[in-house]
């Protein structure tokens, strides 16, 4: 590519184009194309749809928005759709593996593209390890109803080590290497089931609803309780002075930054960008669908669980973390639980899945860089798909869903994902001034207000987390950053000349 000017090679900012972005697809560290808009949608649901129904509902609707709790999510789903619209745009302008990484890199420039790239590991390969944790809860709970109980040093929240859950990502990366097609019917299969447990709930449910649980639909505002410690005070108090409101209408905006954790992983569905087979009409499809198809599920479910029980009633301590299931219990169809506790097995099968999905393309489009290690780059010669990271990132997520608790993780995840928003939201507004004339099957409407929207209804609910988690966050992209100065900076492709434009 010839030589780049001391200018270039010393600038933080220093971007690649969007067409070396496209170039590097060719040849010996491309992927294969394999995937279309019905399965695009599919993989979108796939990770979407998780715990976040199963748990989440009964929770915001107890203590932040009372049966109003179906406005919560369509507030998280507005968040997201705000987002994904810019996400589609850059999707369709760059067909290639990264998602917001690659994004950021055409746009922003290369420190930028580093700092979310480290961003997205959060967001991952840590929701991933806890996924896989949670999976293994539900398993261990599976076995226990048909009478094998596994020892609690393999198996459980106090586990020494997690056995189930290293066996669930090894597994998952056995399918991940065998390549994207397999990959695609495994996440139909267990999507399929997820969605059959999910239509049994709202169908059944709806008959046992109670209107009267529906009044007040929106309680009477009160202020909250006032939480201590840096792991339970969110941002947003601190700043106030003052606890958050529970109940009324900010109670369901204040449910939203608790339900927001239900509609994480549309934006994987950007990560396959490159083994899609028309990345710029499919994508749009696949993630505005998927959106659409998780919020109407959302709605429906939380009208139902809301009717049939007493929202007040729907607290952690009564249901276990399983309203969905204690709602059926409570009025005699216990049969439910364990369809339910079926579902939610599926859920997290195919959340582990795509969540390693994503974390692997991720760090796949940082290597060809060589931002990382180049020969994590490799792609395998008969699957096509790249191995070597792959497995490298199933052992970092199967370490630390073995030893670790990760409680804590999920706000990480959240904070992660928005702050992801974020970048991309300002990234669009940045291509569209600096390449005008770019390719765009895709444009965002009304730029720059709707990014600018993006960018402040996901800093709301960011200021809504707790205090530690925005610590944590300083702290990891503290050390990503070093790093960043002591090995990427020196050996990404462009500070050695490769794809800069003259």
């Amino acid at each position: 590519m010839g030589q780049t000017t001391g200018k270039a090679q010393s600038s933080l900012l220093r971007k690649k184009s969007v067409q070396q972005a496209i170039r590097d697809t060719e040849g010996e560290h491309g992927l294969k194309k394999e995937m279309g808009p019905l399965q695009l949608t599919i993989f979108g649901v796939g990770v979407i749809v998780g715990t976040g129904i199963f748990v989440l509902t009964g929770t915001a609707a107890a203590e932040k928005a009372g049966p109003a709790v179906p406005l919560s999510f369509v507030v998280a789903a507005v968040v997201c759709g705000l987002a994904a619209l810019c996400y589609a745009e850059f999707a369709s302008a760059v067909p290639v593996a990264g998602s917001a990484y690659t994004f950021s890199y055409t746009s922003l420039g290369e420190l930028f593209a580093w700092v979310i790239g480290w961003d997205l590991i959060l967001e991952f390969a840590f929701g991933a390890a806890t996924v896989a944790k949670g999976w293994s809860g539900y398993f261990t709970s599976l076995l226990a109803d048909v009478g094998i109980d596994l020892p609690s040093s393999i198996a459980g929240e106090d586990a020494v080590f997690n056995l189930p859950a290293v066996v669930i990502v090894g597994i998952v990366a056995a399918i991940l290497v065998l390549g994207v097609r397999e990959s695609s019917r495994t996440n139909v299969i267990v999507v399929a089931i997820k969605l059959t447990v999910i239509m049994i709930v709202i169908l059944v449910g709806f008959f046992y609803v109670t209107k009267s649980n529906w009044t007040p639909f929106i309680p009477d505002s009160k202020p909250g309780d006032s939480a201590s410690g840096f792991d339970q005070a969110p941002l947003i108090q601190v700043l106030l002075g003052q606890p958050t409101s529970s109940f009324g209408v900010p109670g369901i905006f204040f449910g939203a930054s608790l339900v927001f954790f239900a509609f994480i992983g549309f934006d994987i569905v950007a990560t396959a960008a490159e083994e899609t087979k028309r990345p710029q009409r499919d994508l749009p499809i696949g993630i505005f669908a998927s959106l659409a198809i998780c919020t109407v599920l959302y709605i429906l479910t939380s009208l139902v669980v809301t009717g049939m029980v007493p929202y007040d009633k729907l607290t952690d301590s009564n249901t276990n973390g399983a309203p969905l299931a204690y709602a059926f219990d409570q009025v005699g169809v216990s049969w439910a639980s364990t369809v339910i506790s079926i579902g939610a097995l599926a859920g997290l099968t195919s959340t582990v899945l795509i969540l390693m999905y994503g974390q692997s393309r991720v760090f796949f489009a940082m290597a060809r860089d060589g931002l990382l290690p180049k020969s994590f780059s490799a792609v395998h010669p008969k699957f096509k798909t790249p191995y070597r990271i792959t497995i490298i990132t199933a052992v970092v997520v199967a370490a630390l869903a073995a030893f670790l608790p990760l409680q804590v993780l999920g706000e990480a995840t959240n904070i992660g994902t928005l702050s992801a928003f974020c970048l991309v939201s300002v990234a669009v507004i940045v291509l569209r001034k600096s390449q005008p004339d770019l390719p765009r099957s895709f444009r965002v409407p009304w730029v720059p207000v709707i990014p600018i929207l993006a960018v402040i209804t996901s800093l709301y609910l960011m200021i809504n987390l707790p205090v530690g988690t925005w610590i944590r966050l300083i702290v990891w992209m503290a050390i990503g950053i070093v790093i960043y100065f002591v090995y990427a900076r020196h050996r990404s492709n462009l500070a050695r000349g490769v794809g800069v434009d003259e």
